[in-house]
């Protein structure tokens, strides 16, 4: 009977990938060190208070000093992490995940998580490509937990030799993107490289990761989940595939867990106990992984709706008269403590117990922390007003979520404080509309996540003072003072806020100028598209020389266009020059009575000059016009010996009639994507362009879900440009009528206008990487579940 253990070769294989993982990981510590410099250095040219000077003078100074040791470290430990040591049992390892940990250990557990998440969403399916390659050659159904194939492994030896090297734990939030932005592109390349070395060596040139699955014990193969999928429930940090918080149990790792498995979890989405059969489980598994393979809307909002449906069954798990289905209304002692600023409450932390005036804006991290103090005491007064259990739950997931949000350090704290003023608000919000809890479109839910997005990219200094500053303060104020609560005035002041973004983005004098110009490039190429479709309608049926339908779909159709954008479509000129299409195409045409010929020759020059003005507006060089010119003289002299085709009057009349009112036959659907020429922007803007870089349609094709999330992409929102090997934080800033060109504006001044297919595929190829993967008040919401799914007791306390 054949064995089906592996063969040593097949292990040595596997083990040669690891070490080439390893190693490569361990040679690029250099770089990541030197990007934590980078980023410290920044951080401490951007210091504006002496306090937050020194503190980071002291971090700066630290790395210096420890930064050699670190990278060393970092690199051996993982290169330990080849050994083949004794590990614990399968047994031992259950019994140990119910053993206490040290707070030490778990923070160092919860940010070697984040970490490799970015990581993991860097690699996509490469890192399931290379575990299935791997289990295969060693013949395992899963790898093991401290395998260093998992990103989580090397990020959590990573932040440990960090803490033992002695750099302090809270210089580490400051540097975290910058050093797993640099780590992220090393594992994306590295596991390239070791796919690349199996896949040579014939190991399963297609990967289906569906025909791996695991069946469950307990459960007798009643179901069964792609590998994929038990490997993502895995990973630490508290979080299943759908983004729902989950607790350390043993019983997480495998699909056949008591009372519902991963495949269950996937089947709770929408908060029900729906549970499906092995099909059901199996299909909803690869659905998911194939959303999250192909469409990172469908990504997004999936995990969304897996955090507010574990929000929703926490709630009614835990909160007797909880139903998010139903209204109830709000207790009196506790109504009367939530009133409205106009009815004699007050939302302003800052207001209690401060002799200073009320009206002063411009607040520092003390304020911060005061406010966050304030509202913490406020809202356990309010649990004690509170007449259910509903209203005690409602107020501390609210409580919790703004915690949450006041700790987000990249908020500027002008902000961040008056963010906290709308504590009240929201849980007025929150009281009266259960929904809040189970949908993201929440109108305040949106209004908090674009305002802390557009507000992430700028340190104190820019904000305040600013007119964004100032818009935040009377939004609040806003709702504050409306006569009535509940989503309307969300909705109304978002609405509002949004429409104050379009302005502020591009207020600078230099970016309307750029803004107005590739509006007028848009509308450019768009006319030259109509003219040239319909040119070529009017010449479809006419014996028209093929050099003159050359000249008048590739010149003529640009010079038509570019008239209408600078003159206007029934200007002077504008019209002379549709006119002088029509007497091209008479011209061309033959000629066999003296009469025509006479008329030719009388019209010639003045035809020629506006032939020559026309090809001037496009900016084309003297030899260039002049050979068009030669061309359309050797047709119009064949035309004189009756070598063309004759054309009868009335159709050139025809032809000159629709041609003055071109306009009105256009249809906006038949355009299509719209090219983007970077020499006609310099020559349209008349100036300098050195600090604009027009992205222009090309390279890859992107997907259909790609091309829907670049038109699903908000103004304000801030992203990682990748740019010809020039990495720069951008500001979605102006988004065109017909959404075919987006601007990005960076914080050095540079522009970037891009052709919305080119957008698209740098989104699919991860040139432009968004900066934040979750809207504000869902990581807030994500934050708060964590904190009462380790302690649900808050809830009612």
């Amino acid at each position: 009977m054949a064995s089906n253990a592996p063969s040593n070769p097949d292990r040595q294989l596997a083990r040669t990938a690891r070490e080439s993982l390893v190693t490569e990981m361990g040679q690029s510590m250099g770089e990541v060190s030197r990007a934590v410099t980078a980023r410290l250095t920044v951080l401490l040219e951007e210091a504006h208070t002496t306090r937050e000077m020194h503190e980071r003078q002291d971090a700066w100074t630290a790395f210096q000093r420890h930064s050699r040791t670190w990278e060393q470290g970092t690199a051996t430990a993982w290169q330990k992490a080849l050994l083949p040591t004794a590990n614990p049992s399968p047994a031992h390892h259950r019994v140990s995940q119910f053993e206490l940990m040290g707070d030490d250990v778990v923070e160092n557990k919860i940010l070697a998580s984040r970490m490799s998440q970015f990581s993991l969403d860097k690699l996509g399916e490469a890192y399931g490509n290379l575990c299935a390659r791997i289990q295969l050659l060693e013949s395992t159904d899963e790898l093991a937990s401290h395998d260093p194939i998992r990103p989580e492994v090397m990020m959590l030896a990573l932040v440990e030799q960090w803490m033992a090297v002695g750099l302090a734990r809270n210089i580490l939030p400051l540097v975290t993107d910058a050093m797993q932005r640099e780590l992220a592109n090393h594992f994306v390349h590295a596991f390239e490289t070791c796919n690349s070395l199996l896949l040579s060596r014939g190991v399963i040139p297609t990967v289906d990761l569906r025909s791996r699955v695991k069946r469950s014990d307990a459960a007798g193969a009643a179901t069964a989940v792609p590998r994929a999928t038990q490997e993502a429930t895995s990973r630490p940090g508290g979080l299943d595939p759908d983004g729902n918080v989950t607790r350390f149990q043993p019983s997480n790792l495998s699909a056949g867990r008591q009372g519902g498995g991963a495949a269950d979890d996937m089947q709770r989405l929408d908060g029900g106990g729906r549970t499906p059969g092995a099909g059901g489980a199996r299909q909803a598994a690869d659905e998911t992984r194939m959303m999250t393979a192909v469409s990172p809307l469908a990504r997004a909002r999936r995990r969304a709706q897996g955090v507010m449906g574990h929000l929703k069954r926490m709630l009614n798990d835990h909160v007797s008269d909880f139903d998010a289905t139903e209204q109830h209304p709000v207790s009196p002692a506790l109504a009367r403590a939530i009133a409205r600023k106009r009815d004699g409450g007050d939302t302003d932390p800052m207001s209690d117990g401060m002799a200073a005036p009320t009206d002063r804006y411009e607040y520092g991290v003390a304020d911060v922390s005061r406010a966050a103090s304030v509202l913490r005491d406020r809202s356990n007064e309010l649990k004690q007003k509170a007449a259910t259990q509903a209203e005690k739950a409602t107020i501390e997931v609210v409580a919790l979520m703004f915690q949450s949000i006041l700790a987000e350090e990249r908020i500027p704290p002008s902000v961040r404080v008056w963010f906290a003023r709308l504590q009240l608000p929201v849980l007025r919000v929150a009281l009266a509309e259960p929904e809040f809890f189970s949908t993201v479109d929440h109108p305040a839910r949106q209004l908090i996540d674009r305002m802390g997005s557009c507000v992430m990219g700028f340190d104190a200094r820019a904000i305040n003072g600013s007119a964004m500053e100032a818009e935040i303060r009377r939004v609040v104020q806003v709702i504050e003072q409306y006569p009535e609560t509940g989503r309307r005035v969300f909705q109304l002041v978002f609405d509002e806020f949004v429409v104050f973004l379009s302005k502020f983005l591009t207020e600078k004098c230099s970016t309307q100028r750029l803004v107005s110009l590739a509006q007028q490039v848009e509308q450019k190429e768009t006319l030259a598209i109509q003219y040239t479709i319909e040119l070529r309608n009017m010449l479809k049926d006419m014996p028209v020389r093929e050099e003159i339908r050359e000249f008048l779909f590739k010149i003529w159709a640009e010079v038509l266009a570019m008239a209408a954008v600078r003159n206007g479509a029934q200007h002077e000129d504008t019209v002379a020059l549709k006119k002088a299409a029509s007497e091209l195409v008479w011209s061309a045409s033959a000629k066999p009575n003296r009469a025509d010929r006479a008329k030719v020759i009388q019209s010639l020059p003045t035809l020629l000059q506006r032939l020559r003005q026309g090809m001037g507006l496009l900016g084309l060089e003297t030899p260039a016009q002049e050979a068009h010119i030669k061309t359309i003289s050797d047709t119009l002299a064949d035309a004189f010996m009756s070598k063309t085709e004759a054309i009868p009057q009335a159709r050139i009349d025809s032809m000159a009639a629709h041609l003055a009112n071109l306009e009105d036959f256009f249809s906006d659907e038949a355009t299509g994507d719209l090219p983007l020429d970077p020499e006609s922007i310099e020559m349209m803007l008349g100036m300098d362009a050195s600090t604009i870089d027009v992205i222009a349609d090309g390279g890859s094709k992107p997907t259909d879900a790609m091309l829907a999330w670049a038109q699903e992409l908000q103004l304000g929102h801030w992203f990682m440009l990748d740019h010809n090997r020039q990495v720069n934080r951008v500001q979605f800033a102006w988004r065109s009528e017909r959404k075919q060109l987006h601007l990005f504006a960076a914080m050095d001044g540079r522009s970037y206008l891009i052709q919305a297919r080119r957008l698209a595929a740098y989104l699919q190829a991860g040139l432009l990487v968004p900066q934040e993967e979750e809207a504000l008040t869902l990581r807030a919401t994500r934050d708060a579940l964590a904190k009462l799914d380790a302690n649900p007791e808050r809830l009612l306390a």
